[in-house]
């Protein structure tokens, strides 16, 4: 069995002027993050692999998130589809056993709501836990099954 986690950015702020790839966190965005992770490690999770977007916001959270982890910055996990971002986990080392994808809404809300049904909000900071029996490179859609939830405007979710 294998972990996928998968985590959006946590609250950005809207400048004028800025770049979209350039927003920074909110305060708040900083305290969610920080958050996330601390319940991610209280549900016994030590990520293998956390995959991120490049952008400011994604960063940051990763980087508040797993301050002992190792990251790597996929920029095709920035604006991508569902589809893209299962690519990019199919192509995970295959001794991984859990893996985190650190993204963006439309894209990692529809990933785990296709991996693993369910109906929930994904606001921004909220990860979902995803269990998967099949190899990394051989993952589909509907394979997985949703182990938890959070939101930071909620409390922990079993499922």
């Amino acid at each position: 069995m294998r972990t996928l986690i998968v985590l959006r950015h946590a609250k950005a702020a809207h400048v004028p002027g800025l770049a979209d790839r350039e927003r920074p966190l909110t305060d708040r965005g900083e305290r969610d993050a920080r958050r996330a992770g601390a319940e991610i490690r209280a549900a016994g999770l030590d990520p293998d692999a956390v995959l991120c977007s490049p952008a400011l916001r994604t960063r940051r959270t990763a980087e508040l998130a797993f301050p002992e982890g190792e990251i790597s910055y996929e920029r095709d996990i920035y604006e991508a589809y569902p589809e893209e971002l299962l690519e990019l986990v199919r192509r995970s080392d295959p001794g991984l056993a859990t893996v985190v994808l650190c993204g963006h809404n439309p894209g990692v809300h529809e990933l785990a709501l296709g991996l693993a049904g369910g109906d929930y909000v994904f606001r921004p900071g909220a990860f979902a836990v995803i269990q998967v029996e099949p190899a990394w490179e051989e993952l589909s859609m509907g394979e997985g099954r949703l182990l938890t939830r959070w939101d930071p405007k909620e409390q922990l979710t079993e499922s």
